[in-house]
């Protein structure tokens, strides 16, 4: 919506109600997004800020001065720096994603974007869609790094959605999680779904979404052990929430159980976890290709500390 300045009487019929839900009626909002506004202070009454839940009476005179409110799905073209481009052709740009960005521009979050990076970079992305999602065939969460497949035309966008659907695509992860896994090697298969508690978090629940991730001990440090994962469905924060589960989280995980000792120690301000590898088949030529990503500079420090005996 524009920018709002206006003053307006409440009508007989919202008499005695909150404030947010009159104030969501009358300005065509959820009555969420009127709750945030009265707790931004852009409601007054009398000269005085309205709460969210302050009662209103038939006739009251409210002043509404509401900046103007940025579209959550508008693509921001904004260049990202650390962004590389590990293959380029004309089906397909292969990026190694950097911590930090969203693959698309989503409500609630107001960050650079994989798609708005790539415009600034002068991409074109021709896809069927939403335009905030042009191209973007799977997904990375904000708070992890590594390599994506973007497509670039309508051919390329329909087979590699088709692949990640029919689960051909081969996703490989590394992750440092805390502790030893037992066994070293083996399949976590555990529903996933929303947690009961916390609607930002994800957790094993029963009637959950089929889960599946396989893993494989690398390399075993002590307070925690290098993963390779292979993931056979594609849950949000799947593998963090199965390896929380397992009561070995990745380190610096702290939304998932992790330990913040041993997060300060490895310079974590993150889980560790990183998409490092991704296969797939060529939309254009039908031929197998792979593409590796380098763990960012936070993760290798991680690992060297551990290696080295210093954590």
């Amino acid at each position: 919506m524009n920018e709002l300045h206006t003053v307006f009487a409440v009508p007989e019929e919202a008499d005695g109600k909150r404030a947010d839900a009159v104030l969501a009626g009358l300005l065509d909002v959820s009555r969420s997004v009127a709750a945030t506004w009265c707790t931004d202070g852009y409601f007054s009454s009398a000269g005085r800020v309205l709460a969210k839940s302050d009662k209103l009476h038939a006739g009251q005179e409210i002043t509404a001065d509401v900046p103007e409110q940025r579209d959550p799905l508008a693509v921001v073209v904004e260049p990202v720096d650390d962004l590389l481009i590990l293959a380029d052709d004309e089906h397909f740009v292969v990026i190694d994603k950097p911590v930090g960005v969203a693959a698309h521009p989503s409500p609630g979050w107001v960050g650079p974007t994989v798609v708005g990076a790539l415009a600034a970079a002068g991409y074109r992305i021709s896809t069927s869609g939403a335009p905030e999602r042009q191209g973007i065939v799977h997904r990375l969460d904000v708070g992890t790094s590594g390599v994506m497949v973007v497509a670039k035309t309508e051919h390329a966008y329909t087979l590699l959605k088709q692949a990640f659907k029919e689960r051909t695509v081969d996703k490989m992860y590394h992750a440092v999680v805390q502790g030893l896994p037992d066994p070293l090697k083996g399949t976590i298969d555990a529903p996933i779904g929303r947690h009961p508690g916390y609607d930002w978090r994800f957790a094993v629940v029963e009637g959950g979404r089929p889960s599946v991730t396989h893993y494989e001990v690398l390399e075993a440090f002590g307070k925690a052990s290098l993963v390779e994962v292979h993931l056979e469905t594609g849950r949000t924060h799947q593998i963090r929430v199965h390896f929380s589960a397992l009561r070995h989280p990745c380190a610096g995980d702290l939304t998932y159980g992790a330990d913040a000792k041993l997060a300060a120690e490895l310079g974590l301000t993150r889980q560790w976890l990183h998409a490092r590898k991704l296969g797939f088949t060529h939309p254009g030529s039908g031929e197998y290709v792979e593409f590796t990503s380098q763990y960012p500079q936070d993760l290798q420090y991680a690992v060297d500390a551990l290696r080295s005996g210093e954590v």
